[in-house]
């Protein structure tokens, strides 16, 4: 049974999972950079560390830094939450060869279902239904335009990895296909996906 579990997550994505460990008498250690000293999850938490400045790669992206404050507080376990360091399989890895319980889908898994395209692929082969789109990445608007013209409108545009939840677009026609197909490379710094 987990005695204590680190969020490494910040906002109401921390205070839910907070919120559960207390009602599962878990006790709950929460991350902050600089920026979240004063918000609710940190002062939820039974206990939280400060772990950085306020840009996320200096703190919520920090994988030692993440680490180093587990220790410190002899959690037992961390819980990645969702987005951050929850889609890092390499971050997962780090966690169990430290001896303590990730609480999230194993590695090879994340690893798996990151690439959003190599996920569906996954899917449509397992035989679970998967909306009209693409197996391989689109490399231009242009492309994403004929295959939009192929799948019928609207379309959703993702970025096949990164993005940080906010990849995704809708569109509807041509233009804003390709004003959603340039937002999704930019976010994702990757070629999109269409489906």
């Amino acid at each position: 049974m987990l005695n204590s579990v680190l969020v490494a997550n910040r906002g109401e994505i921390a205070r839910r999972i907070i919120a559960t460990a207390r009602r599962m008498g878990i006790r709950a250690v929460a991350v902050y950079s600089q920026a979240d000293a004063g918000l609710p999850f940190v002062r939820e938490a039974d206990e939280a560390v400060l772990i950085g400045p306020p840009p996320p790669a200096q703190s919520y992206l920090d994988a030692g830094a993440v680490l180093a404050a587990a220790r410190q507080t002899g959690a037992g376990s961390i819980h990645p939450g969702y987005g951050f360091l929850a889609e890092s399989p390499q971050f997962a890895r780090q966690v169990l060869a430290e001896d303590l319980i990730w609480v999230g889908p194993p590695p090879d898994a994340i690893e798996q279902m990151g690439d959003k395209i190599n996920a569906r692929n996954l899917m449509a082969k397992a035989g679970v239904p998967v909306a009209a789109g693409t197996a391989e990445p689109v490399a231009s608007a242009s492309d994403a335009v004929a295959e939009a013209a192929r799948i019928g409108y609207p379309v959703m545009v993702k970025a096949a990895a990164g993005g940080g939840g906010i990849g995704m677009g809708v569109a509807a026609d041509p233009d804003a296909l390709r004003t959603a197909f340039e937002t999704a490379r930019t976010r994702g710094g990757s070629c999109p996906a269409l489906g």
